[in-house]
């Protein structure tokens, strides 16, 4: 049927749902059976009928009255046309008893367009063509062409309608069509006078309009069918040997046959079915067809279409690759007993002490259900071996020691024999003694070696007439200081699922023998590993990434075949990708396993590894030298190593045969000389070809490359592509590429977006392949999120496609030297895209992506301050990479360091394990895009490479730190210039600091900025990198700083000059002593705003009912506030009921007081613990009530106990380490510091907001400063990571506020109605000591964190309302000011454009 040359032009029927629900009938009296009326062909039918799945656009007004159905139900017709002719008829339709339709088409030519003649005869006079266009290769939705005949009128812009012209008794309508796009017609009849539609069997006529030759070459075919096609032509003309050019003629002549079906009407779906059943399509195609297990498709390298030159981008809603998972605590299953260490073991510690625990080597082998121990030590640089078993029976040490070669046999020098051992030609025997660390239960031998140069040392054992060894070979232990691993302290195993790394390290052993036993092992314990959850699996992608990295053994003279291996993938494979399928929150790290492990081989790939080897040498004649000795090899044991090799004989052969290029090739990848001397079966030769065997050994090579990265590669985009496409290397001449089996249900858009990647994959310009790689991942998405059987296969798509846009933004890097800086945002939002799809908690990385959107539209419209906003949006990203790779930190690295410990890895792969796992992602390729535009947006946006916070002039040593937190209690004896990598915000500045410097950004009104411009310490923020290095560099150096407002220079100076420098005074000149007067309980437990008074509560509850008072009802809002005042702690404190509670505070503020200050915590929990009086509950709910604020008991008693816990949590603040150790260094007696808690109810705010009625950074008193955040205000004073929006407006214009920041915090605080409880101590606001901030203010219930889209926030989008937002914050600022008469700090909140003030205070 198909391959007998269908008409080109068709009629074809449509579903019934193109008519709307109805199920009337259309007309009456026109069936010749009225229970069944019907549209009747005159003639035998020569129309091709295709169903559609579409949609006619018809009014629901419209009744139906009949339903009209073609009665013709024969097989599809084929009509012979002259091909020369013109004109066709295609069908004569009876559509009632006295009227028929004819239908007649005219092919277009170079010189008239289609047309389309229609005539009825004995038709009614008023007879309408209801009709509308399809594209071409769309879905069958109408289309409105360009050109109508006259007299037409547009239905509800959903088609058309055009009368027909009566001429005697026909009606006759002639139709054009000039668009080039439109490939069919279809259309119904309506007759206005009767209300009757005439329909073709209930459906739309379809009319497909014939095609001329030109326009047949322009039809798209899927590849993938043309590839079938071809090896279906090439199977039957006997599957030849082709040259490339008759391999591109071949795949062309297929292509030709698809595109000629097509234009005969078959749609691409029957193609699709004809082909999976074997058949050939073409004129002269045969009936044969062949089974499913050897269907096959060609390779890519025939012939390859002319793709775009760039992608059709897709609009999407990045939400909708949203991952969100709840953040939970890792629980690590920890056995109650821990493992009984056996007496080898324990014995072995013993023996490791007495050596002064310098471990050099140290194994345990199993041997049945027996232990053999190895020990070396190396006290006092002298080599000392131990070997001890508790196996029983004679048993005798069969060694030797290697001094050139590894594991050469030669018989040890005499003067190191132990007493009683026998020498041989090429080794000695010594028996084992009875004993071993005073154990009788054990033997031992020990061998001195000394300060001899020997290199390693064999061994076997003999019990009788039974020789014992290592897995079939001999033991053997290196003594070269390069190989040795020294064992190391392995720690508790905290963070880390121990029972899995002990497990590992056990069976490490047994997995040294080949691949294939790692991969084995590797299986069974993931079974284990997979429900320790994320740090089981954590554990599993370590080990397999030091084996991948070659820091374990990958063979010991194992005899291990090609196919075995790729067996033993393929079972760890499946095994992750069922996890991969049942843990969606663990896909990430799964992913990772799956990148060192390899795809594994489909059917027998992993022993055509062994066979295709023999090929090659046989048909480039190439079988002795390096070839041979790399052919014992692979038939030994292959490994990931072998895709370097090839790799390297191609660049060798490529590079006419220049030698240094093999070399650089193999030392670049880790391949050194001596790691191919020390393979089991050796490469010790160099290549050396002729130049006759150049094409041929490229082309052979080439194609082995294939197979070998289809075992060892996994990530490979050419291997993942050709195994979900349907290549592999299989066949013979050209098919060496065709697949048995291509992934069923992928995207139909993938192939092409796949062949477009490898068509441009070397490109230098690599934004067009990163939009291809981008949406190649995003086709495929879909399909990593549902069952299917070949998900692994589908998930190692994507790793390469991941893989590769990591390589092409670093070839591709110094192309944006010279780029403009909206194509570094458009390619940072690219690889921002393509690392969400990478994440399983994705959130943050979103919308920061909706952010960089934002920033290119700001960029491309050049709107004022955009490169502001995008330096904003580049520290949010950053700050999103800092959080995801902390998280790696903390899973990954304990367990690195843990397994690493005991497998003898060596000390700098254990180090830099985290940081290469996170150098070899796109995260890595992201942070270097973002380092490259970091410059550009401050050269533009005028920031400099620094941002002082408080300039102040000083001198200083340089001292480097990790985090501020880490050293904020420490007293430097020396003036000292901090270079710190964290500061969060909330920090003490240590005593004895002149200066901190990070690159980190705490806010300008954060806690450890008012610090520093109180204390006079110069503190500024570095954006550039280079500079804090150079700092970093001078550790321990003097240093002159000179800071401005808004730059910072500093010089290296002498020593001495020092102590007479400017700047920060000695601690003790700073806080000569501050006293407080305690206050005590007045008797009432609670009190209303009028009753506050000095010595009652602090300065932040007078101050806010001042306001209240002042205010009134004007614009500035005041919520409602009551206060538990001074004394009441101590009150409570002194109950009874809470005597315990006391006895164990006064305890431990003995022993903080002696130095230990861990203890403070203890005391915060111990407060946690009091009870409440009842006269305390019944006060204060009197208060709350009228003051008109709900109180939390009328919502039941578990309400009044969060309630209860926030107020005890505001006083154990008093504790908090910050806050105690800042009153220490002012001197303050912590005894008298008294804590008021201030009651209000929480304003759910929209913004919340800072106010300094003088600016903290110039002083400059004529400017008000203020921050805002999205949310509750806790994001801004408390630790929050990112910056605030921050402005200066003058105070002589308050209207016109002028934007120093953009926000970069990532989240911001909301909570529902609420109540607060906000510390208020005496130790607040004192002259000379800022104490704002110190301790906690506590709302009753959790605040709900929430990801933040600035891209949609009016703040940063719309201009008119950030300015009256931003006036409106200054305005508040100045009147409290004048209110005050003296510089104030503000806080408060926007709600509903509302402006609520929480709390003022004297600017410090």
């Amino acid at each position: 049927m198909l391959g007998n040359g269908l008409l080109q032009p068709a009629i074809s029927r449509l579903p019934s749902a193109y008519l709307g629900s109805s199920t009337g009938h259309v007309m009456n009296g026109i069936s010749k059976d009225s229970s069944n009326p019907s549209v009747h062909r005159s003639s035998k039918p020569l129309l091709s009928i295709k169903l559609f799945d579409n949609s006619l656009h018809l009014a629901n007004k419209i009744s139906f009255k009949g339903t009209l159905r073609g009665t013709w139900t024969g097989p599809r017709a084929i009509l012979a046309t002259d091909p020369a002719s013109t004109e066709q008829l295609i069908e004569t339709f009876d559509l009632d008893d006295q009227s028929q339709l004819q239908v007649n088409i005219i092919k277009s030519t170079g010189e008239s367009p289609a047309k389309i003649n229609l005539q009825v005869t004995n038709s009614s006079p008023c007879l309408v063509l209801h009709w509308g266009a399809v594209r071409s290769g769309e879905n069958r939705n109408w289309i409105l062409p360009s050109y109508c005949p006259s007299g037409t009128t547009n239905y509800k812009k959903r088609a058309l309608r055009t009368p027909f012209t009566k001429s005697g008794d026909k009606s006759l309508l002639t139709i054009e069509i000039r668009d080039s796009n439109i490939a069919s017609v279809e259309f119904l009849l309506y007759d206005e006078s009767r209300n009757n539609w005439f329909k073709f069997e209930g459906q739309n006529f379809h009319i497909d309009l014939p095609r001329s030759e030109g326009e047949i070459s322009q039809i798209s075919i899927p590849e993938d069918l043309v590839q079938v096609q071809a090896y279906l032509r090439w199977e039957r003309k006997g599957k030849q040997m082709y040259t490339p050019e008759q391999e591109k003629d071949e795949y062309e002549a297929a292509r030709k046959d698809l595109q000629d079906e097509v234009a005969k009407g078959v749609s691409v779906e029957e193609i699709r079915a004809q082909l999976q059943r074997g058949a050939n399509l073409g004129k002269d195609s045969s009936s044969q067809k062949i089974p499913k297990d050897t269907q096959k498709k060609v390779v890519d390298r025939v012939g390859k279409s002319t793709t775009p030159q760039r992608i059709q981008r897709k609009k999407r809603d990045v939400l909708q690759i949203l991952n969100k998972f709840p953040q939970k605590t890792e629980t690590v299953k920890v056995s109650a007993v821990e493992r009984e260490l056996s007496a080898l073991e324990l014995c072995s510690k013993v023996m490791e002490e007495l050596d002064a625990g310098s471990v050099l080597q140290k194994k345990i082998y199993k041997l049945d259900n027996k232990e053999l121990l190895v020990l070396i030590t190396n006290p006092q640089g002298r080599v000392r071996v131990r070997v001890a078993t508790n196996m029983e029976g004679p048993l005798v040490l069969h060694w030797g020691l290697s001094k050139n070669s590894a594991r050469e046999w030669a018989a040890p020098p005499l003067d190191i024999i132990p007493e009683g051992s026998s020498i041989l030609q090429l080794c000695c025997e010594t028996t084992f003694r009875e004993g071993f660390a005073l154990d009788p239960s054990l033997r031992s031998v020990e061998i001195e070696i000394g300060e001899r140069s020997f290199i390693g040392m064999p061994f076997v054992l003999r019990s009788d007439s039974n020789w014992i060894k290592d897995n079939g070979s001999d033991f053997y232990f290196s003594l070269r200081k390069k190989d040795i691993k020294p064992v190391k302290a392995q720690g508790d195993g905290k963070g880390t699922a121990k029972q899995v790394l002990d497990a590992i390290a056990e069976k490490e052993s047994d997995a040294e023998r080949s691949l294939m036993h790692r991969f084995n092992i590797a299986t069974e314990l993931l079974k284990q590993a997979k429900d320790e959850g994320e740090l089981g699996l954590a554990g599993i992608l370590v080990w397999m990434r030091f084996m991948a990295s070659r820091q374990l053994t990958w063979n010991k003279n194992y005899n291990v075949k090609p196919r075995e291996i790729s067996s033993a993938q393929d079972r760890l494979t499946d095994l992750l990708e069922q996890v991969f399928e049942d843990q969606p929150h663990n896909r990430e790290i799964v992913r990772l396993i799956m990148s060192t492990v390899g795809r594994g081989g489909q059917g027998d790939v992993g022993q055509r590894i062994r066979d295709e080897i023999l090929v090659i040498q046989r048909n480039n004649d190439c079988k002795g030298g390096m070839m041979e000795e790399w052919h014992q090899k692979l038939h030994n044991n292959t490994s990931p190593d072998d895709v370097v090799i090839c790799q390297a004989l191609l660049d060798y052969i490529k590079n006419d045969f220049d030698i240094k290029f093999y070399w650089n090739t193999l030392n670049s990848n880790g391949v050194t000389k001596e790691r191919l001397a020390s393979y089991d079966r050796q490469i010790c030769s160099e290549p050396h070809f002729r130049r006759d065997q150049k094409e041929g050994l490229i082309r052979d090579l080439t194609a082995y490359m294939r197979t070998l990265k289809a075992v060892h590669s996994g990530a490979d985009l050419e291997s993942a592509i050709a195994t979900c496409m349907g290549y592999s290397a299989e066949g013979k001449g050209f098919m060496g590429g065709v697949q048995i089996r291509p992934i069923s249900g992928l995207s139909p858009e993938l192939p092409g977006l796949l062949r477009y990647v490898l068509e441009h994959v070397e490109d230098k310009k690599v934004g067009p392949l990163l939009e291809g790689l981008l949406e190649a991942r995003f086709e495929l998405r879909p399909s990593l999120l549902k069952k299917h059987d070949r998900l692994k296969d589908i998930i190692f798509l994507d790793l390469a496609l991941d893989s590769t846009v990591r390589t092409a933004v670093e070839r591709g890097f110094e192309e944006l030297n010279n780029a403009q800086p909206s194509d570094i945002i458009y390619i940072i939002s690219i690889v921002l895209e393509n690392l969400c799809l990478s994440s399983d908690n994705n959130e943050e990385l979103i919308y920061c992506i909706k952010d960089w959107y934002h920033t290119l539209h700001l960029c491309k419209s050049k709107a004022d301050q955009w490169a502001l906003y995008a330096k904003a949006v580049l520290d949010r990203t950053r700050l999103a990479l800092t959080e995801k790779a902390e998280h790696y930190q903390k899973i990954l690295q304990p367990s690195a360091e843990y397994l690493g410990g005991l497998l003898g890895v060596e000390q700098w792969a254990i180090n830099i394990f985290t940081e290469e796992m996170i150098r070899a992602g796109s995260a890595a390729s992201l942070s270097l895009l973002l380092n490259r535009l970091d410059p550009i947006l401050r050269n533009i946006a005028h920031l400099g490479s620094w941002q002082v916070i408080s300039p102040v002039e000083v001198r200083g040593f340089v001292v480097t730190v990790d985090e501020l937190a880490t050293v904020q209690n420490k007293v430097y004896e020396q003036k000292t210039i901090l270079v710190a990598r964290r500061v969060k915000g909330e920090e003490e500045i240590p005593d004895g600091v002149v200066a901190l410097l990070t690159p980190d950004m705490p806010d300008v009104l954060s806690h450890v900025s008012v610090r520093a411009r109180n204390s006079k310490v110069c503190f500024a923020t570095c954006f550039e990198p280079n500079i804090l290095d150079d700092l970093r560099s001078k550790e321990g150096k003097a240093l002159s700083i000179q800071p401005t407002s808004s730059d910072l220079v500093y010089t290296e100076i002498e020593d001495d000059s020092v102590s007479v420098a400017s700047g920060n005074s000695p601690v003790d000149e700073v806080f000569p002593g501050i006293s407080l007067k305690k206050k005590h309980f007045n008797g009432t437990y609670a009190i209303s705003a009028d009753e506050f008074s000095n010595e009652l509560v602090g300065a932040k509850s007078r101050n806010i009912a001042y306001l209240k008072s002042t205010f009134g009802t004007s614009w500035i809002r005041v919520p409602e506030s009551i206060a538990l005042p001074f004394g009441v702690f101590e009150k409570v404190l002194s109950e009874e009921m809470n005597k315990d509670v006391a006895e164990k505070i006064a305890a431990l503020n003995l022993i903080v007081a002696q130095g230990d200050f861990q203890k403070l915590h203890d005391i915060r929990e111990t407060v946690l613990q009091l009870k409440a009086p009842h006269q305390l509950v019944d006060e204060l709910k009197n208060k709350m009530k009228t003051a008109d604020m709900p109180w939390p008991g009328d919502e039941g008693e578990r309400r009044w106990q969060q309630a209860w816990m926030a107020i005890k949590k505001v006083w154990a603040s008093k504790w908090n380490e910050r806050a105690y150790f800042s009153t220490r260094k002012a001197k303050i007696d912590h005894n008298d510091l008294c804590m008021a808690v201030l009651v209000q109810e929480v304003v759910n705010a929209d913004y919340a907001f800072v106010i300094h009625t003088v600016n903290p950074s110039t002083e400059d008193s004529s400017e008000i400063y203020a921050e805002v955040v999205k949310g509750l205000g806790e994001t801004l004073v408390g630790a929050y990571p990112g910056r605030a929006m921050s402005f200066v407006t003058k105070k002589s214009d308050l209207s016109s506020p002028k934007i120093l920041g953009y926000p970069s915090k990532p989240i911001g605080l909301f909570i529902k109605r609420s109540i607060i409880f906000r510390s208020d101590s005496n130790g607040e606001d004192l002259e000379g000591y800022a104490g704002a901030g110190l301790y906690d203010s506590v709302p009753m219930d959790e605040e709900e964190k929430r990801a933040i889209d600035y891209s949609s926030d009016l703040l940063i989008t719309d201009h008119n309302f950030r300015q009256s937002v931003l006036s409106k914050i200054a305005l508040a600022g100045f009147e409290i000011e004048q209110l005050y008469k003296s510089p104030q700090d503000v806080e408060g909140v926007i709600k509903n454009g509302e402006l609520y003030v929480v709390q003022t205070r004297p600017q410090m």
